[in-house]
């Protein structure tokens, strides 16, 4: 195989591993927002919260934890990005009522609301229906479908790790087979 077909076929199979995150369930969005920590700062002159200690926020299927969670609202007092810092921070959301849920694990987390985007640094690692795509640093616009995934900031990354990875599960084969019949 050519490295133009090869990498053709990894970037294929990355938007399709990710696609999941752009089609969340519909119902998440109309669910309240519960959020468990051990303290609480909240900046409302600067649209800001801060969360410490065993973080979990869950909205429907969606959930982010980590040890440290910012949210940032905009001017119209909606939220704006989530952040999550953790060892690690997670990230999960069911797609749709027919498909696994996806994970994504990383020292950092950022969710964009307004744009839907989702940043994973530092050690990033997203799993979908048994597939896993690692790198240092993997951005996920879900509104485009398009990922990109490679080297994070000089500096910034406790491990470095110059080569993404992935793991690739076969497709299921339909193994009955009706017998020939005269």
């Amino acid at each position: 195989m050519t490295f133009a077909k090869t990498t053709a076929l990894i970037i294929a199979t990355g938007f399709s591993l990710l696609s999941g995150l752009a089609n969340a369930l519909p119902s998440d969005s109309s669910q309240p927002i519960n959020i468990q920590a051990d303290s609480a700062e909240m900046d409302d002159k600067r649209g800001v919260a801060i969360y410490r200690g065993d973080v979990v926020i869950t909205q429907g299927t969606l959930k982010i934890t980590g040890d440290t969670v910012t949210i940032t609202l905009n001017k119209s007092g909606d939220i704006d990005v989530f952040t999550s810092v953790g060892k690690p921070a997670y990230y999960e959301q069911q797609p749709s009522t027919d498909k696994d849920i996806v994970q994504a694990y990383g020292l950092t987390i950022q969710y964009f609301a307004s744009n839907e985007k989702i940043i994973i640094i530092d050690q990033a690692k997203v799993i979908q229906q048994g597939n896993t795509f690692r790198g240092e640093k993997i951005i996920y616009d879900t509104q485009k479908e398009i990922v990109t995934a490679g080297r994070g900031k000089q500096g910034t990354i406790t491990t470095p790790s110059p080569r993404i990875n992935m793991v690739i599960q076969p497709k299921n084969k339909d193994n009955t087979t009706e017998p020939n019949t005269p």
